[in-house]
Formats: C-alpha cells, structure tokens, sequence
C-alpha cells in the first residue's frame, strides 16, 4: 500500500495577503545541503520533512490555478529526494474539496495530511499516527497539540478527546469560546476514510447545487460525520509540542523574528 502525503494548497493567504509568492513557498530558516552550506528554507519544506520521515512514497501539492510557483520551486521533488506531483483544486467549497481533487491517485493509499503554513517540532509526528492507525484499529488518527489562549481555539478545530481509550468524542470547530484545550492540526487516514470523504461530498454538493449559500466546509465536518458513521476515529496527543501558524500575521512576524533555527 502507496503512502501519499496531501499538501492543500488552494487557500488566498487573506490573513497575511498581499504575498510575493504563494504562502507555501515563504522562506522560513535556513536547510542544510549535503555539502554543508545553508540555503534558504520554505515554509512547506517542514512539513514535507516530516512526510518523508513518516514513510510517505511521495506527495501531492493541490493547488489554486495560480500558483505556478510552487511546482516551479520543487520541481520532481529532488530537493527532499521524494517524488512530487501537482493537481489544481476544482471547487472552491473548502479543504476537503481540495484534497478530493486526489481522490483517483489515493483511494488505496495510506494518506498524509497536514497544513503547510502550520509549523511543529515532532519530527516523528506521521510516523506515530501512521503506526496507531493499526494498534488502535483506526480508519484515521489525528495528531492532537495543546492550545494555549481562547484567541487561539477561534482557529482551530477543537476536540474532546479521551485519554485512556484515545477516543475522539466531539470536534468543536473554530469555537468562539470553549473549555477545550486540544486541536487537531495534522491526521494520518486508511482508504475506508477516503471513500467515506469521497462519499460524503458527493452529497454535499448535490446539496450545494440546491442551496449555493451553504457555508464552507471544514476537514472537521467530515471527521464528525465520519464518527456519526461509526467509522473509529482516534487521536494521540502531542503533550509538549508547540506549535507555530504563519499564516495569521502575529505568527508570521513572530516567526521572521527568529522563531525558527536550523535545528526546528
């Protein structure tokens, strides 16, 4: 079985808008190259680090048609020694839209997802998820990190989460308020769940074309309504880890400011 990474790239980067290039590709520290120099560093390159170390065979980028830059940058994936490839997102109702567009490359594949603007230090982040995706007998498992402010949950996908059975119980999305204190940021999910997603927008967008109002969706919709659905749904938290988005414009100056070594 493949193991794909899938990096969604269809957002207008609005928070920190306007860009010189598409956010995916900011440069954010420096990478070591194998002659001992430092060159500059991509934001997405993190991300795509810890794919690699995970076990992925290769990944994805889906892209707004627009950003011609990104395949420009990465090329076939030499720079991580890990084959790449390029879809353009097709309908514009949100992250799981996006990453349908794969849906015909990654129906049998163990599939990896996380948010290129979202940085974290856990190097092994895929590679556990992807192992408790068989002890946990899980159709998807979530990587679970500590939120710290009220400001911060109104970002995120908060979840209810229980310890012992690592059991998802409910996923509380962007929460004005809340008395959670976890989010889901990154997942690692077996086929079961690509067709269930596959599925479910489907319906969705039967309903859209009824009512072209609706809201955007959120990979959390799918989480919940995949539980309601009793597929096993199973999160591992990351207690110590802290985490950095630089797609919002304090994290971004942050960030600039030196956040980010050699060594993240």
């Amino acid at each position: 079985m493949n193991i794909t990474g899938i990096i969604p790239a269809g957002g207008r980067a609005s928070r920190i808008s306007p860009l010189p290039c598409s956010k995916e590709i900011i440069p954010m520290g420096f990478r070591k190259t194998p002659d001992g120099t430092k060159k500059p560093k991509v934001v997405s390159h993190y991300l795509l680090e810890k794919y690699k170390k995970g076990g992925a065979d290769r990944t994805f980028f889906i892209l707004k048609p627009g950003k011609w830059d990104i395949p420009a940058y990465y090329l076939d994936g030499k720079i991580l020694d890990m084959p790449m490839a390029y879809l353009t997102m097709n309908l514009p109702y949100g992250v799981p839209y996006t990453i349908d567009q794969a849906y015909p490359f990654i129906k049998n594949d163990i599939v990896m997802l996380g948010f290129p603007d979202i940085i974290f230090r856990e190097k092994k982040a895929f590679k556990l998820k992807k192992e408790a995706l068989q002890s946990l007998g899980a159709d998807i498992v979530l990587g679970l990190f500590p939120v710290l402010n009220q400001k911060q949950a109104q970002k995120c996908d908060m979840v209810d989460w229980d310890e012992k059975t690592n059991t998802i119980k409910l996923i509380d999305i962007k929460p004005n308020e809340t008395t959670l204190n976890k989010s889901w940021l990154t997942a690692c999910w077996n086929p079961t769940f690509t067709s269930f997603m596959h599925q479910f927008l489907k319906e969705d967008l039967s309903m859209r074309k009824l009512n072209p109002d609706l809201p955007e969706l959120f990979m959390g919709h799918v989480i919940q309504a995949a539980m309601q659905s009793n597929l096993v749904v199973r999160g591992i938290l990351f207690e110590n880890e802290n985490y950095i988005d630089i797609g919002t414009p304090d994290d971004f100056a942050k960030a600039q400011k030196g956040y980010l070594t050699d060594e993240f």
